[in-house]
């Protein structure tokens, strides 16, 4: 294992749900979800949420999905992150396109065309949403995405100022330019068998060490892209998980 260290609503259906650890190896706690609708301009956004049982108001993370759309993966991700004491709340990105199709070709051919200005402007909306929940404390307020997720969760950590924390689950990073804007700490979780994505992380690297940035990342040995998802090997991806849920407590629960 390889880790380098950077410097420096409308609700539509509720369900109270409980799931096992079973194939998934995450730990099994009561959590309520429900999808709710809010404005983006003037365009409505969908999203998965779900929240913790907790006395006290939580963090909240938003969870970016890969390029397949708002998938079961992702909704179990946002579930496990409630179980872990956060409020998570999953935006479906292409709700301006009729929502994440049943065909992942469809939805990557979708997920293609969107602009990115367009996601900013969503997943800003997305940040005011969960700052405006009761449940949730508006000062702390973090990110994380999967694959093209990833990308996105490292990009618009340099187009948000008030984020808290970020985590990039095998995405690529922006250029230098951008992680000069950067002022939220990050954390990468990359794949050794993953050389199109590795590849640009000695531009990361340097980037961040110029511009004195807190980002660090880890390469995580004998996996490959995806490595959450497919769980090729369970107990890498355990392992991974308790990192990304230890930064998470680290940045935003103090």
């Amino acid at each position: 294992m390889r880790a380098i260290i950077g410097l420096g609503g409308t609700v539509l259906v509720a369900a109270t749900v409980s799931l096992s650890a079973g194939a998934a190896g995450w730990s099994a706690a009561d959590i309520h979800s429900e999808y709710v609708k809010y404005l983006s301009g003037h365009d409505s956004i969908t999203a998965y949420v779900a929240y913790p049982e907790r006395n006290d108001a939580a963090p909240a993370v938003v969870v970016i999905h890969e390029i397949f759309g708002l998938s079961d993966f992702v909704r179990q991700t946002t579930d496990q992150l409630a179980k872990d004491g956060f409020v998570a709340i999953a935006p479906d990105l292409l709700s301006r396109r009729g929502g994440t199709p049943q065909s992942q070709d469809d939805a990557r051919k979708l997920i293609a065309g969107l602009a990115p200005d367009t996601l900013t402007q969503d997943l800003d909306a997305t940040v005011a949403y969960a700052k405006r929940l009761k449940a949730v404390r508006p000062d702390r307020v973090g990110v994380i995405g999967f694959c093209w997720g990833g990308g996105q969760s490292f990009r618009y950590a340099t187009n948000n100022p008030s984020l808290r924390a970020f985590v990039v689950c095998y995405g690529p990073g922006p250029d230098a330019t951008a992680i000069a804007r950067m002022r939220a700490a990050g954390l990468g979780v990359y794949a050794e068998n993953d050389a199109r994505i590795d590849a640009g992380l000695r531009d990361v690297e340097a980037a961040v060490r110029t511009y004195h940035k807190d980002y660090r990342y880890t390469v995580y040995p004998g996996v490959g892209h995806g490595f959450f998802r497919t769980r090729e090997q369970p107990a890498v991806a355990d392992s991974a998980w308790r990192n990304v849920v230890a930064f998470f407590r680290e940045k935003l629960e103090r």
